[in-house]
């Protein structure tokens, strides 16, 4: 017969809070707030404790868990640190157009929360990439270059992965046909 796996019996974790930031915890659902503004996230599907145990300290309890619920004990932190670090820095992905032939034409419209790109692969039909909620683009002062940026990084990497995605080169050699949008740094909006 199969041997059942062994279950921890309490797995846990503290997060400390930065200076400057404000979290509340009400039934799995954390509030962080910063300078730059509010980030609310829900962990209701998972099988965990959170609280707050002082106003620095907030702790992550799991019972019994099998191997797949101790691995979210970190990834729940790993989450909880990116909100801290969002409401503080804010998150800034540039993007890099890269063509071999016809030059891509890239235009943020809609106050930055729309992107069009024009002549991908020489073709007339335009792609219009609706940015998600929170998420900001601006042209770059480099050329062929755009620039995302906003507080929750799960909606601006999104974003980032929504204009590549747009840029999917069809029936060809993707080997040979490399154009496209693509990112090509990772930092925060304000430097640390």
């Amino acid at each position: 017969h199969k041997r059942k796996a062994m279950k921890t019996i309490l797995a846990s974790r503290e997060i400390t809070i930065p200076e400057n930031v404000e979290v509340n915890v009400k039934s799995r659902t954390v509030t962080v707030k910063g300078p730059r503004g509010t980030l609310t996230r829900t962990f209701k599907h998972l099988r965990l404790e959170l609280r707050l145990i002082t106003k620095k300290k907030l702790k992550v309890d799991v019972w019994f868990a099998s191997r797949k619920e101790l691995a979210c004990v970190r990834t729940i932190c790993s989450h909880i640190q990116n909100m801290f670090k969002g409401v503080i820095y804010g998150f800034r992905y540039k993007m890099r157009a890269v063509y071999a032939h016809f030059p891509i034409n890239i235009t943020c419209t809609n106050e930055g929360t729309l992107v069009e790109i024009r002549n991908f692969l020489g073709e007339k039909y335009i792609r219009k990439v609706p940015l998600r909620a929170g998420v900001t683009c601006t042209n770059s002062s480099q050329k062929d270059e755009i620039i995302l940026e906003g507080n929750d990084i799960e909606l601006v990497s999104n974003s980032a992965a929504l204009i590549q995605q747009s840029t999917k080169v069809k029936n060809k050699d993707i080997r040979k046909f490399l154009d496209g949008i693509y990112v090509s740094e990772k930092t925060t909006v304000v430097s640390k």
